[in-house]
């Protein structure tokens, strides 16, 4: 990520599911994981869905949620 990302990610999951959020930023793939965080002291968060549903996923990597947005990307300035 070159510049701070402003919204979160709004993405179906199915019940049973399990997908790896990043948490480093530096994924291709945002917002899941696909190992670019290898040589750092972060790690991929594991998301297991309880039900079919929408979930929205942290963009800015700033979340006291962890991977569930909390609204703090409303808070940064460029």
């Amino acid at each position: 990520m070159d510049k701070p990302v402003r919204w979160p990610y709004p993405l179906p999951v199915k019940k049973g599911e399990t997908v790896h959020w990043c948490s480093c930023g530096k994924s291709t793939n945002q917002p899941w994981c696909d190992g670019s965080h290898k040589g750092t002291n972060f790690k991929p968060e594991a998301f297991t869905a309880k039900k079919d549903c929408i979930v929205f996923f942290c963009g800015c990597k700033r979340s006291r949620k962890g991977m569930v947005c909390d609204g703090s990307h409303s808070k940064i300035n460029e």
